[in-house]
């Protein structure tokens, strides 16, 4: 029987090829020959900056992750561990115009459970091949009266001080994760856009600072691929992304995501080419994701009716707690409020 060969391969017949086609074509001189496996590892999209969850109420959340092509985000939940019973989700797109992300709402969720979520990326063209799967959690907020505890602070590798390899990175993330804590509330300044980040920082004690550096954090962000490499340089951090995939995120904006204290009035730096205040602000909306989704204020309000009351609380993460090389220790804090925190003094 004459082997075909197929007419969209260019490429020489290699032996493996040769087998793998004769075996298709039933050639019955290879007899019992083991053919060889032919992979297609290279070809499998990859998850690129793990996974995230946020916009957690009593019934639901939403899951985040990105790809580095277009294809199909796959979500499987469950209430234990080992994902026994299973929920698979439809698939959704991520595709160019997102930056090959994709988020999905999570609905039908059991209050006050521990929900774990799969996550894969199946490639548009070849529905068999998908990326390894990327495993998070979240907790989803109760429908009875109990404490609930959380961490909150904002600024994210400002001023310079960006992810330090040598210095564990920002392990603030680790101390936070460390106290299991049911949310994190960020209070804004989740990227510094305005802000470079040089390859060394000077330390007054002679040292010096090293930071993991990527060409678009050379210069303020000016266009929506600047934007969203600010929020992917984080995304690099080892802690961040173990962080993400276990605690869930509510987020407010503050002026950094687009530039220092910035108004329709503001007059630019000379760093910026781009001069229209306007622009810069669309494109740093562009980029909200997981991180600043519309329903999180509604939401939240669904939490706070059903935990205590007055609890002492602290609060201090800055820049430089999260990057550089110093402490901020914070006192605590009496506040009314319908939600705990335990009390953490954060470690740059």
């Amino acid at each position: 029987m004459p082997i075909k060969i197929p007419r969209w391969t260019s490429q020489k017949l290699s032996r493996r090829r040769f087998l793998s086609t004769a075996a298709t074509a039933g050639v019955g001189a290879l007899g019992t020959i083991a053919l060889p496996y032919l992979s297609r590892a290279a070809d499998r999209p990859q998850i690129t900056h793990g996974v995230q969850s946020g916009d957690v109420g009593a019934d639901g959340g939403v899951v985040w992750a990105r790809a580095d092509r277009p294809s199909q985000m796959l979500v499987e939940v469950a209430t234990t561990e080992s994902f026994a019973n299973a929920r698979a989700l439809p698939p959704i797109a991520a595709l160019p115009e997102s930056d090959f992300t994709a988020k999905m709402l999570v609905e039908n969720l059991p209050a006050g459970q521990d929900i774990f979520y799969r996550v894969k990326f199946r490639d548009l063209s070849h529905t068999d091949v998908s990326s390894e799967p990327a495993i998070g959690r979240f907790r989803t907020a109760p429908a009875d009266r109990r404490n609930v505890s959380f961490v909150w602070g904002g600024d994210v590798a400002g001023q310079g001080w960006g992810i330090n390899p040598d210095d564990g990175g920002m392990v603030t993330y680790a101390t936070m994760r460390k106290h299991r804590p049911d949310f994190l509330l960020h209070s804004g300044d989740t990227i510094y856009a305005d802000g470079i980040i040089p390859a060394e920082v000077k330390l007054p004690d002679g040292k010096v600072w090293k930071n993991l550096t990527i060409p678009e954090k050379a210069k303020v962000a000016e266009t929506l691929d600047e934007y969203r490499a600010a929020h992917k340089y984080n995304l690099l951090d080892d802690n961040v992304r173990a962080f993400n995939a276990e605690v869930p995120i509510f987020v407010q904006w503050d002026d950094h995501e687009v530039t220092n204290n910035w108004s329709s009035s503001k007059q630019l730096p000379a760093a910026y080419k781009e001069r229209d205040v306007a622009l810069l602000a669309a494109a740093a909306r562009f980029t909200r994701c997981i991180r600043c989704a519309k329903a999180s204020s509604s939401r939240a309000g669904s939490i706070a009716p059903s935990i205590t009351a007055r609890i002492s609380t602290s609060s201090c993460w800055t820049s430089a707690a999260i990057a550089a090389p110093m402490v901020r220790t914070c006192k605590p804090l009496s506040v009314p409020t319908a939600i705990s925190s335990a009390p953490i003094n954060w470690h740059g």
